[in-house]
Parts: C-alpha cells; sequence; structure tokens
C-alpha cells in the first residue's frame, strides 16, 4: 500500500497542476470578457430612434448561409439593421468589411446584393474586402478607410468586441445591435466561441497585432481626403 502510494504522488501532483492551470485559464477568459463587456457601457444601441447620427456604418461581415447550407439568419439580421439605420438617416454611408479570402467566398459582395434588394442605393456602399476577421475590420475602417467615427452593425457580443477593439486604435465606434438569433445548440456554441475571441481581442490589443494586410489610404467620400468609389470597390489583397 505505501508503495503504492508514493507512486500515486506524481499523478496526484500532475492531476493538481492541471486543474490549477484549468481555473487560472477560465479566471482569465473571464477577465477579458469582463474588460471588453465594461468597455462598451453607453455605446450600444438596440432603438433606431436613439442611436446618434454617424456618416457611417461598419457593417460586419458573416456568411449568408451555414455550414448546412440553410440560410444564416445572423446575417439576414445585420442586413436588415443596417437598412433600418439607412432608412432612418441614422448613416449617409455602408461599409462592409468581410472576408474574400478564396475563389467563390465573397462576404462583402453578397451583403451589397442583399442591402440593394432591401432598397439601398448602391452608391452608398463601400466594400472592404480583406475584413478576414473583426480585428481587421476595426483597424482597416481607421487606416485604410481614414473613418474617425463609425456606428458598427452586428450582434450585441459581436458588437462588444468590436468597439473593445476600436478604443484601441484611435476609432471612436458606437453599435447597432442586430437581432440575436437563438438556436439552441448554436447560440450556446456561439457564445463559447465568442467568450474565446474576446479574450484573443485582449491579447491583440496588448501585444500590438497588426492586421493580416493594410495598404494604400482609400477614404470614402467626406472624409479628410478623397478617392473614386470604383477604386474602393475593386479594392483587394495581394494573392499569394
Amino acid at each position: 500500500m505505501g508503495k503504492g502510494n508514493q507512486r500515486n504522488k506524481p499523478i496526484r501532483k500532475l492531476t493538481w497542476v492541471g486543474f490549477a492551470c484549468v481555473v487560472l485559464c477560465v479566471i482569465f477568459v473571464a477577465s477579458c470578457n469582463f474588460i471588453v463587456k465594461n468597455s462598451t457601457k453607453g455605446l450600444l444601441y438596440d432603438d433606431v430612434q436613439t442611436i446618434p447620427v454617424r456618416k457611417v456604418g461598419l457593417l460586419l461581415g458573416t456568411s449568408p448561409y451555414t455550414a448546412k447550407g440553410i440560410v444564416n439568419q445572423y446575417y439576414t439580421n445585420r442586413i436588415e439593421a443596417a437598412a433600418e439605420l439607412y432608412f432612418a438617416h441614422k448613416i449617409s454611408y455602408i461599409l462592409i468589411s468581410g472576408d474574400n479570402h478564396r475563389h467563390g467566398y465573397n462576404e462583402p459582395e453578397e451583403m451589397r446584393q442583399s442591402l440593394i434588394a432591401l432598397g439601398v442605393p448602391d452608391s452608398v456602399i463601400y466594400l472592404d474586402y480583406a475584413g478576414f476577421r473583426t480585428f481587421d475590420s476595426m483597424v482597416r475602417a481607421k487606416e485604410v478607410f481614414r473613418e474617425d467615427s463609425v456606428t458598427v452593425i452586428s450582434q450585441r457580443w459581436h458588437n462588444e468586441r468590436a468597439i473593445y477593439i476600436a478604443q484601441h486604435h484611435q476609432l471612436e465606434a458606437i453599435a447597432y445591435n442586430a437581432q440575436e438569433v437563438y438556436y439552441r445548440k448554436s447560440y450556446l456554441k456561439n457564445h463559447a466561441r465568442e467568450a474565446v475571441a474576446k479574450f484573443k481581442a485582449v491579447l491583440d490589443v496588448l501585444f500590438h497585432k497588426q492586421p493580416h494586410f493594410l495598404g494604400e489610404p482609400m477614404p470614402i467620400p467626406g472624409s479628410q481626403g478623397t478617392a473614386f468609389k470604383d477604386s474602393v470597390r475593386l479594392y483587394t489583397y495581394p494573392q499569394k
């Protein structure tokens, strides 16, 4: 018995060390989520009538369809929220920032077509094809499209992270919350994933992460500089 206990001591010790590491990770992730959420107080809006006017709405991209090929309600709700802001005269332009990193997958163009179908004029829509992730979208809105102030458009949990990133890159941002989606399984999975994403956003800020690609400045008309719409529309990133 005595020898058995001696042999088991290293295993118990490793078990406790592992448990302590898990607890510390959970605490750190929870702390980062609190920091992000706390930084957005008073900057998130659910009512189109009360949200302040901003020149540009920054619509964050997502796929129009889920992995199972059905309509992505997150996508639909974001499109409707962006159109609602525009027709309420709360924004004058819509900058769509999304992923276009592989052939046949083009979030910005899909969202542009959906907005046009709702009656939003094509002339007020601008596309950022290099918004590979939320961090890139926010930094590029500031550095490439030269915006100092935007209204972010996505679901609340996503908006929280976007605003936190904006605050650390001298971009004044408020957000309009698109309607949430309450699919039981995907809701829990998405929010668990978002908790990790908020943790990573804090690390990105702490370690001065840079976007995958920036490129030459291309301001939206009415900004400090000038740009041709076609140049913005065709803007992409170098192919590997």
